[in-house]
């Protein structure tokens, strides 16, 4: 299959990234290099170019997800707030709204899922999360507090994986009492 025309190399990588999400979605991450290329619309060898095997695109496409949430939260933050927790109130409008789109959200957590039976992956995550600690403690909020915010947060965001769809308001509710809380 030749190069897609027009397409410049971030843009076939990022196809690349969005068909093996979908591939691991569907197969978990036993799907083959050779459905993610189709998906993308390249060859085989034009996915080799740009991930060295199957170990290498999974974690690319796991540092992909982890660096696109950071950067939405980075980007939420409140230009005019300049208060502790600021961070973490980022962090809860940020994880919270996408969980009101329940159907997305239950793809990204399957695709979590399938995607964490992976040690490198394990690993990544891991790193993630010890930043992510970081990041939040750094953040002025007492230890405790931010603990409690964000495992709320990060529990609302999981809920749809078990077929409890939380309404919007009701999301918005809870988004706006642990913002409140962060405040206090």
């Amino acid at each position: 299959m030749s190069r897609t025309a027009g397409r410049d190399r971030e843009a076939t990588r990022r196809a690349l990234l969005d068909a093996a999400a979908r591939v691991v979605r569907e197969r978990g991450v036993s799907g083959s290099l050779d459905d993610v290329a189709r998906r993308a619309g390249v060859s085989k060898g034009g996915l080799l170019y740009h991930f060295s095997g199957k170990d290498e695109l999974l974690q690319a496409l796991v540092v992909d997800r982890l660096e696109r949430f950071r950067a939405a939260v980075l980007a939420d933050v409140a230009a005019d707030d300049e208060g502790p927790g600021r961070l973490v109130r980022a962090y809860v409008r940020v994880t919270i709204d996408a969980a009101k789109d329940a159907a997305a959200a239950r793809e990204e957590l399957a695709l979590i899922a399938h995607l964490s039976t992976v040690e490198a992956v394990g690993d990544l995550a891991r790193q993630d999360s010890r930043r992510w600690r970081e990041d939040l403690r750094e953040d002025g909020l007492p230890d405790d507090l931010c603990a409690l915010v964000v495992a709320a947060a990060d529990g609302a965001s999981a809920q749809p994986i078990w077929g409890d769809e939380s309404s919007a308001a009701e999301l918005e509710a809870l988004r706006d009492r642990l913002l409140e809380m962060t405040r206090a």
